[in-house]
């Protein structure tokens, strides 16, 4: 989950404490790579592709898919990549780019405004295919603040979304295009994405506040 989630679930000043891994390093690493071939397959490839991380959780998920769409596509002769097409890194295949909704939110006045981090979006965004990428998706509500966000760097021809966890409980008409676990939860529980795997879990009160 981002930072900021993590910050505003209730109880307010609690941690975050795992109860079940639902999936380990392995499980998150055939998910990447399986999502990374259905970008290849849905897009016909990667040309006018760019992939935008949403911060903060999902800036290390769509680095890793840059990685593993830049190896699939080297492996593959039918894509006409070269190594020294990508001798500056997976980046110069595939831009990637970091975006963070803060000030786009529809719930501003009822919370803290709280930015993550810069956004840096490296092309212009017009005319290209746009994949957000997320770690979790839970109500819709951070994916609808991007598309928002994502007005002030151009029009892109498409937008797709991938996540790695799907948990349900959307409050809007938001459905991904790629998706590494569907995974049920109560509404109460919370769902961490991090560098070992995904945990599902609860927030309970730091007995040390």
């Amino acid at each position: 989950m981002a930072e900021r989630e993590r910050r505003m679930s209730r109880p307010f000043g609690g941690v975050f404490v795992p109860r079940t891994r639902v999936m380990d390093q392995a499980d998150v690493h055939r998910a990447v790579t399986r999502i990374a071939h259905e970008i290849i397959e849905r897009n016909a490839g990667l040309e006018g592709v760019v992939l935008i991380g949403l911060q903060t959780g999902g800036v290390s998920l769509a680095r890793s898919l840059a990685a593993s769409l830049a190896r699939i596509v080297l492996s593959d002769g039918t894509y006409g990549v070269s190594e020294e097409d990508v001798a500056g890194g997976a980046e110069d295949l595939v831009p990637v780019g970091t975006l963070d909704v803060a000030l786009y939110r529809d719930d501003i006045g009822l919370r803290p405004v709280m930015p993550e981090a810069v956004t840096s979006i490296p092309v212009d965004l017009s005319g290209r295919t746009v994949v957000l990428v997320d770690d979790v998706l839970f109500t819709g509500r951070t994916i609808r603040a991007a598309l928002d966000a994502l007005t002030d760097f151009g029009r892109p021809r498409a937008v797709q979304l991938a996540v790695m966890v799907d948990r349900g409980h959307r409050e809007l008409p938001i459905r991904p295009d790629y998706v590494g676990k569907n995974l049920p939860t109560r509404r109460d529980e919370v769902v961490d994405v991090h560098d070992a795997g995904v945990d599902l879990g609860d927030m309970v009160k730091d007995a040390r506040r």
